[in-house]
Parts: C-alpha cells; sequence; structure tokens
C-alpha cells in the first residue's frame, strides 16, 4: 500500500506509518512538500484548512506527476481557543484514491496565554525551542514529549490524530 503524505518532517511521517500499519500490511509512506495555504502557524479554522489544503495539493502533485497512490494525507499542528481554552492540537486528514475524505484529531493540551504574543509573532515551535532549549523539537519527541516527561511523543500525537482519521476508512459503511 503506498500513501503520500505532505510533509517532508520524519516526525510525521513516522507518526503516519504508524497509524496505517495497524490496518494495513506493506504499507510504504512517502514524504512530498507541499503548501498548506495558511500562515506559518495557523489558528482555529485555519488548522483543518491547511490540513485540507495540504492534501489537496499532493493530490494536485500527484496527478501532474503520475504518482500512483492508495491514500493522500496530510497533518497540520495548530492552535485553537474554540473550546474556551487555548489548546494546541493537530489535525489530520486522510483521503483515499476514491476522493474519500475524513478528518481526525490529536489529543491537546493547554498553552499558557501569557506566550500567546510569542507565538503570534513567531509560532509555535520557535517558543518550545526557546523554553525547551531545544533545536527544531517539532520533527522528533516534539516538545509534549519534554512537557509530558516522555510519556507523549510527537510521533504519538501525529500517529492517534491519523488513528482517528482512519476510522471512516477502516470501518466500511458503517462509519459513511
Amino acid at each position: 500500500m503506498k500513501v503520500l503524505i505532505g510533509t517532508t518532517n520524519p516526525g510525521k511521517i513516522e507518526g503516519a506509518k504508524r497509524a496505517f500499519e495497524h490496518y494495513f500490511s506493506s504499507v510504504e509512506v512517502e514524504g512530498i512538500k507541499v503548501d498548506s495555504e495558511v500562515g506559518d502557524q495557523p489558528f482555529d479554522l485555519d488548522v483543518l484548512q491547511g490540513a485540507r489544503n495540504r492534501v489537496k495539493n499532493l493530490v494536485n502533485y500527484a496527478k501532474k506527476e503520475n504518482i500512483k497512490a492508495d491514500y493522500f494525507v496530510a497533518i497540520e499542528g495548530g492552535i485553537t481557543s474554540v473550546l474556551g481554552t487555548i489548546i494546541e492540537l493537530n489535525i489530520a486528514v486522510v483521503e483515499n484514491h476514491q476522493g474519500f475524505q475524513s478528518v481526525g484529531t490529536s489529543q491537546g493540551f493547554p498553552i499558557p496565554e501569557r506566550y500567546m504574543d510569542e507565538i503570534q509573532e513567531k509560532d509555535f515551535g520557535s517558543l518550545m525551542d526557546r523554553l525547551l532549549d531545544g533545536h527544531e523539537l517539532s520533527k522528533g519527541t516534539g516538545g509534549i514529549g519534554v512537557l509530558t516527561k516522555q510519556q507523549v511523543s510527537r510521533i504519538d500525537i501525529t500517529e492517534n490524530a491519523f488513528i482517528m482519521a482512519l476510522t471512516s476508512h477502516i470501518n466500511g459503511d458503517l462509519w459513511k
């Protein structure tokens, strides 16, 4: 099975691979850099829109380059305050080769409001690198690995978001 993912981030690729391997055998995940068409630090509905845009751009790229795949996927990390508190989460979009698309989210964690100005000026990853003395934490265990004392990694969050998005694909007509 071939899965194209709209990123070259090794942690996101590994998370997607782990998710698909729960349900399919011989999974190959290929990362391709595509644009999200939203800001570097998406907020609220732009998080979902960024993931959807990545899938759309990935499908268009595959058609143009004549690349065949079973699934086209993307994940976008961002911040929302829709729930009444500021939360960082990831939204995954999974689309099969027939165009059926589904969405899933990761666990989220709270962000203290005192950091919002800095996040809006730069991005969340820069803040995490500064606070946690890391370098590109988002490409490995992520800042969440440090914040949870290594109980949850960036790869875990990515895997879980993709598992949630796959529920519509792995349950046949029951979930459609």
